[in-house]
């Protein structure tokens, strides 16, 4: 069960006291719209402690155009300190262990062990009075922000994720630079079969480049990105959707460890068969990211399995020296033709990673006021498009990024995001997906279609005119019913009892024997493979499965509205 430690009454005084010391303090009005004016007429400068469990390496102190702006409607400034490593997940357990807390927090997956510790304000009577507009985001999902069956308080207001998100495009799969798939003849890439054969036939005519090896494959398995290139992608290659550690009978509901899968032993035997014919990078388990984003932007890896978000900047400087015909494809390869990816299956809005207010708030009235304005119609135009006359245009009422703005966001984005602010603010506030539109029939978030179409490379449209594609979505399966359960590795787990400890074996035992099993002759594959099954089911493998088969049921329960 998953209940935090603090008393609710006590939770409910404390959070009643604060109120009436801000109240008081700043004469603010409870009033609040929808049309982007601030839920306060108290404007006066107000710093506010943060901490995030995602890097931003372009954070500028709010300096940045939009960073002023939303100080200046707001009064609001925040004293930012960022994740650099491990998803924060030191530097929060470190908070909770002195109970130095600041004024707001992004805890990604730790917000558990921050509600144990009585550390999160419930936000519920915030919301009620002073947040207008993060109600009207969130509309008939408000039920799915609450934390749990038996805890249906809210701690964190989800900001990850996007309200009513429609995906336009594709932008994960396995890739291959666009490049090698002209020089190819842009060969069919279905299975992973295919991809190696287009791998294998490429690196076989250009064996260096630039006068370094060209590598056919890398990954990125440092530290948890090996969720992301390594493990995640097994599921995805045999037919199943994104949730986390987790496979989740779509009729059942019961939840499997997904290593446990047998048709993913046959994927990790694939990687091991890669590795073994000289496919696979031979550093791709010992490099950091770094070193990985580094080999990209190189122009020397042919191959990629992985998220756009993970090498984007790789990606970027390829632009930025003009090798566009070294960025990547995406393809929804799978083990065979007999499964069917699913990244592009809906999952209606997820709870997702949010933002809370700490006990230690020196004033949550303002905090709750300040997200509310975030997640306003200005204040989402401000956070997505920018400042109206320097990064956008109205022509005949439509919203348009000049040439040379879009230019800069595509070829010098991180000086452009530093600068700008633009993608700094995604995470402070509720936000509508790509596909809403506003009061005035404009997209709220710049991914629409034709401004997706519009930034694609000359090597991008070829690659996707030779496929008889408009976008990569057209490329991958996407006609399939919304997820009933969401994105499962989005829920609150216990941090109590025994699920924690278990769940932390099998994770170092996965992050041991996969590596090993990849890298082993094939001969000694299975025997590796059989020792990992073994070592799960001694940490406690049953009893972890039948704890997250009950969250998830526990979850359709909740979002259902059955309590």
């Amino acid at each position: 069960m998953m209940k935090s430690k603090t008393p609710k009454t006590i939770t409910m005084m404390l959070l009643a006291s604060l109120m009436l010391v801000s109240a008081g303090c700043s004469k603010e009005s409870a009033s609040g719209t929808d049309d982007g004016t601030a839920t306060s007429d108290d404007n006066t400068p107000i710093s506010f402690s943060f901490f995030g469990g995602d890097g931003s390496p372009n954070w500028n102190n709010m300096k940045d155009d939009v960073g002023q702006e939303i100080t200046k409607a707001t009064g609001v400034s925040i004293n930012a300190e960022y994740a650099v490593s491990n998803g924060g997940e030191d530097k929060m357990a470190l908070m909770i262990a002195s109970g130095d807390f600041p004024d707001l927090i992004y805890p990604k997956g730790e917000v558990g062990k921050f509600v144990d510790a009585g550390a999160l304000i419930d936000l519920t009577e915030l919301i009620d009075k002073y947040g207008p507009n993060i109600k009207k985001v969130y509309g008939d999902y408000f039920n799915r922000i609450k934390y749990s069956l038996d805890d249906p308080a809210i701690y964190t207001i989800p900001t990850n994720m996007g309200v009513d998100n429609t995906a336009f495009d594709a932008t994960a799969g396995f890739e291959i630079q666009h490049q090698a798939l002209k020089e190819l003849g842009y060969p069919k890439i279905r299975t992973v079969k295919d991809y190696e054969k287009a791998l294998q036939d490429y690196v076989k005519k250009h064996p260096t480049t630039n006068g370094q090896p060209t590598i056919p494959l890398t990954l990125d398995a440092d530290d948890w990105k090996i969720m992301i290139t390594v493990t995640n992608p097994a599921v995805t290659a045999t037919g199943g959707p994104d949730d986390g550690e987790y496979y989740i009978d779509p009729k059942t509901h019961e939840a499997k460890f997904h290593f446990t899968r047998p048709e993913e032993r046959e994927y990790f035997r694939w990687l091991n068969h890669m590795n073994d014919i000289g496919l696979l990078d031979k550093d791709a388990f010992v490099q950091k990211s770094d070193q990985y984003k580094s080999k990209i932007a190189s122009g020397r890896v042919i191959g990629l399995i992985d998220q756009e978000w993970n090498y984007s900047e790789a990606e970027n400087a390829l632009r930025q020296s003009g090798k566009d015909e070294n960025t990547y494809a995406h393809f929804p390869v799978t083990l065979t033709e007999e499964y069917e990816n699913h990244d592009l299956q809906p999952i209606g809005f997820d709870t997702a990673y949010g933002i809370g207010i700490t006990t230690s708030c020196k004033d949550p009235v303002r905090a709750i006021k300040f997200l509310d304005f975030l997640a306003s119609e200005k204040g989402q135009i401000l956070r997505n498009w920018g400042i109206e006359g320097k990064h956008y245009n109205l022509v005949d009422g439509k919203r348009v990024v000049p040439e040379e703005i879009q230019d800069r966001k595509n070829n010098d984005n991180a000086a452009f995001t530093k600068e700008s602010g633009i993608g700094l603010y995604w995470i402070w506030g509720p936000h509508y997906g790509d596909g809403v539109k506003d009061s005035t029939g404009n997209y709220y978030t710049t991914s629409y279609p034709e401004q997706i179409t519009a930034n694609y490379s000359d090597a991008e449209k070829a690659s996707l005119k030779a496929y008889n594609a408009t976008t990569w979505k057209d490329i991958f399966p996407h006609d399939f019913p919304v997820k009933e359960w969401g994105a499962a590795y989005n829920m609150p787990v216990p941090t109590d009892g025994n699920y924690q400890v278990i769940y932390q074996k099998m994770e170092d035992i996965v992050r041991k024997r996969i590596p090993e099993a990849i890298l082993a002759s094939p001969d000694k594959f299975d025997s590796i493979y059989d020792t990992m099954l073994k070592d799960l089911e001694t940490a406690g493998l049953k009893e972890a499965e039948e704890t997250y088969t009950g969250l998830i049921k526990n979850r359709l329960e909740l979002w259902n509205g059955e309590k």
